[in-house]
């Protein structure tokens, strides 16, 4: 999981400037935990509490830090569901032509998607 992480984060911080453009527009990101350190606009869910030095076990999370992890899981779902949604219509994955087109395509596939 650990090499996951890195490549999301790396993906995120790349040269496709997507990071840089959405931290200079101050957009906000919601963001699963392989995204974690990946710059102030984006949230992510909270982990569990280091070790306590007592116990020895792991610290769980406050109620309210339950309810604003239970939050930005509602604010990803639907996209999450889109791209999987968008990952099983086979037309997709054999697109051969322009990147407009293909957006344009997409567009489609999203409407037929939440007209159902």
């Amino acid at each position: 999981m650990v090499a996951e992480v890195r490549v999301d984060n790396q993906v995120w911080r790349g040269t496709s400037g997507v990071a840089d453009a959405l931290n200079a527009a101050g957009v906000p990101v919601v963001a699963d935990n392989g995204y974690h350190g990946a710059g102030p606009i984006v949230r992510v869910p909270q982990r569990r509490r280091r070790l306590d030095p007592d116990t020895g076990r792991y610290r769980r999370l406050s109620r309210s830090q339950k309810l604003v992890n239970a939050a930005d899981a509602r604010q990803r779902g639907p996209s999450e569901r889109a791209n999987a949604q968008l990952k099983s219509w086979k037309i997709l994955r054999e697109i051969r032509c322009c990147p407009y087109q293909a957006t344009s395509l997409v567009n489609v596939v999203l409407v037929l998607i939440l007209a159902s």
